[in-house]
């Protein structure tokens, strides 16, 4: 019987204490606080499409008017796809194949689309022409790409006058046929008066990089697949790179962000992004004599379970090349920083609108440490403006 009782005692002890660790626990989890949150328009979402750079430059622009004092607008992303695609075949064809042809793009196609061809609303160019009612790209991108190799490999050694055509036909079926003018808020427009409408201009905008391989306060065309039109990048130094990043933020204006989030530590579901360290330099005794006991596996599970805040690693101008240099660090999507948060633990994050839909626990978007951003950053584009005054200086910016 005391032996009953003890057991029964114990037990009770347990269970009153269990709320209590699985409210520690809980504790532990992510909580974020946004310090700073600059106006977006809403998440758009590109699906099953190679586009995210149309989507995320759009998003931009789209923020950029808020900030202007001007009303919420929804672009239409495949008018740009629809006119960088036939630039990019063009191009193509001019380089006989040694080019990078595919969905993919960089922001600066964006605002070349824009300066060349105007810009048009949604509601007036929805590409949506092939019997879905989202943006599927798969038939679209691999019947594009047979098409631009044929022209290259004909027997006749020499182009026609009709392939240019022939391949804005195949845009038109799928995208539909660009219009010349239509109707936005009761006004008629074409798509140059529209964009001239909206106030919005191109060449306020500066693009961005860290890389050593370059000289800084330079510009250079960055290395990667999907800058097909070769656009130029001004270099500058990691930690002036992340002054960019604070300055526009804590100015009111939006980032566009070009990065890497194929890393085991980014989660679209859990909606952070973070670089686990290697090791656990927060455990002291009994727990770091049980941290170095775990396997491998055992240890990746638990730094990137991506549930909690965690030490990470530290990023210096030397890390960050060596992953670009050895293909760790890649072109692979672009997105809109607009804003500024901390967690629980103090750990700084910036606020990402995304292009995947709301299908998140965060709702579009998600929170990516500094750290991260420090070492995935491949490019970004700010109005000059966002820019601190000394380094405008050194780029010598107008």
């Amino acid at each position: 019987m005391k032996k009953t009782g003890i057991i029964i005692t114990m037990l009770a002890l347990l269970i009153s204490t269990m709320p209590l660790m699985a409210q520690d626990d809980a504790g532990e989890k992510f909580n974020f606080e946004i310090v700073k949150k600059l106006k977006s328009a809403p998440v758009r979402d590109q699906y099953r499409s190679g586009t995210c750079w149309s989507f995320s430059a759009n998003s931009f622009i789209e923020a950029e008017l808020l900030r202007m004092g001007k009303p919420e607008v929804d672009l239409s992303e495949m008018w740009v796809v629809r006119n960088a695609y036939q630039e990019k075949a063009e191009k193509y064809i001019r380089v006989h194949g040694s080019l990078n042809f595919a969905g993919g793009g960089a922001f600066h196609d964006v605002f070349n689309v824009w300066s060349k061809y105007g810009a048009v609303p949604e509601e007036a160019y929805k590409g949506l022409n092939y019997g879905e009612d989202k943006h599927v790209h798969g038939e679209l991108d691999a019947v594009l790409k047979k098409f631009v190799e044929g022209v290259l490999e004909n027997d006749n050694k020499k182009l026609s006058t009709a392939w240019k055509q022939a391949f804005s036909g195949i845009l038109d079926a799928y995208l539909g046929v660009r219009p010349e003018k239509f109707k936005y808020n009761g006004k008629e427009y074409t798509p140059k008066e529209f964009a001239q409408s909206l106030g919005f201009n191109p060449d306020d905008y500066v693009n961005l990089t860290s890389y050593s391989h370059h000289p800084f306060y330079s510009q250079f065309v960055l290395e990667i697949p999907d800058n097909w039109a070769w656009g130029l990048c001004y270099n500058v130094p990691l930690d002036e790179l992340m002054q960019v990043f604070d300055n526009a933020i804590d100015n009111g204006y939006p980032v566009c962000w070009g990065a890497d989030v194929s890393e085991k530590g980014f989660s679209w579901t859990k909606g952070v992004a973070v670089v686990p360290a290697e090791s656990r330099p927060d455990l002291d005794g009994l727990e770091r004599d049980k941290w170095e006991k775990l396997t491998e596996k055992e240890k990746n599970e638990k730094l990137f379970s991506l549930d909690r805040p965690i030490p990470e690693k530290e990023i210096t101008q030397e890390i960050r090349q060596e992953a670009f240099d050895n293909y760790q660090t890649t072109d692979d999507h672009g997105m809109v920083i607009t804003g500024i948060a901390k967690d629980q633990k103090g750990t700084k994050y910036y606020l990402v609108q995304n292009s995947w839909n709301t299908n998140n626990i965060y709702e579009g978007y998600f929170y990516a440490s500094e750290t991260y951003v420090k070492y995935k950053t491949m490019n970004i584009v700010v109005h000059k403006d966002a820019i601190p005054k000394d380094l405008k200086k050194k780029l010598n910016i107008k």
